[in-house]
């Protein structure tokens, strides 16, 4: 191996719903984080690799950091933070803006902690006038030295050749941590867990708010009868979507099944193209009261107990 291959770990920061998710899924090629139009979509850090002949980059997707108001979101809020510590590079998402807050503030000021190279990526560029990007970019600089800032639109893959670019700039000379094949560590029964829930968020819309979750309840794999080609394996998983509240029930369920149905069927043909073989998917509902401020229930969906306060 050339002693100029780089690699390293790359972390990707910002406020809810800047785009985060749908960066990183463009920028390796493949979905493997799931995305809607509502914030905090994403929970767990998640790692997706990206290998080339320059190297090997090991994307950390986390929560967006916000103002904790349960156990959940103290919970996302740990997960972005110790991913800071973590990583060779870090990449800030942010939305073209005429105005920095309070929560850009304290990105800011967490970023200047880690003394690591920091990238400011400038998504959606392609929703606001072209002439006034140099004005947000300049209102960015006054809030951090950053080593570059390039703006984007990761849902047009518009300009992400560039921030491959800084990336690999930045790097140190490494070892291909995993192998070229490896796209992303999460299981496929994480993965399947996480599509259930982005077509629930999809479907629902705004009729129920962020509480949900999806547990994979079983996942077996099994030949259809007479048959033992490989075209003929089929994948049986159960799985619970929950909620804090009875009345979500009745709309997670809809009038006769109907939304039920809808999210499982858009479910199955998301899960049957990543696992590329025929799903019978069941979903079903229940309900588990504040579960998101019930450290044992957190524990039990996957997040890891030693961040969870």
């Amino acid at each position: 191996m050339s002693k100029k291959f780089k690699s390293g770990f790359v972390g990707i920061v910002g406020r809810p719903n800047v785009g985060k998710s749908t960066l990183m899924n463009h920028l390796i090629g493949q979905k493997i984080a799931i995305t809607s139009g509502k914030p905090q979509t994403t929970r767990n850090q998640i790692r997706t690799v990206y290998t080339c002949k320059e190297g090997q980059i090991i994307f950390l997707d986390t929560p967006g950091i916000h103002k904790a108001e349960n156990k959940l979101g103290e919970y996302m809020d740990d997960v972005a933070y110790e991913t800071l510590s973590q990583v060779d590079v870090i990449l800030w998402l942010v939305e073209p803006t005429s105005f920095s807050g309070a929560g850009e503030k304290f990105i800011a000021s967490k970023l200047k902690l880690t003394g690591k190279p920091v990238i400011l990526v400038m998504n959606k560029v392609d929703t606001v006038d072209k002439s006034k990007v140099p004005e947000y970019m300049q209102l960015y600089r006054k809030l951090y030295p950053f080593d570059e800032i390039i703006p984007v639109s990761a849902l047009r893959s518009v300009n992400l050749d560039s921030v491959l670019e800084a990336i690999f700039e930045h790097l140190p000379e490494g070892p291909m941590y995993y192998d070229e094949e490896t796209v992303t560590d999460q299981t496929q029964r994480t993965i399947a867990a996480e599509i259930i829930r982005e077509k629930a968020l999809r479907c629902l819309k705004e009729e129920v708010p962020h509480g949900i979750a999806v547990e994979i309840l079983s996942m077996k794999e099994r030949v259809r009868s007479g048959s033992s080609a490989d075209e003929n394996i089929i994948w049986d998983i159960d799985a619970v979507i929950i909620t804090e509240k009875d009345s979500h029930k009745g709309i997670i369920i809809g009038k006769g099944g109907s939304m039920l149905k809808r999210i499982a069927t858009q479910s199955r043909i998301a899960i049957e193209e990543m696992m590329d073989a025929k799903v019978n998917l069941k979903v079903f509902v229940k309900v588990r009261k504040d579960w998101r401020d019930n450290a044992g229930i957190l524990r039990n969906l996957g997040y890891d107990p030693k961040q969870i306060r």
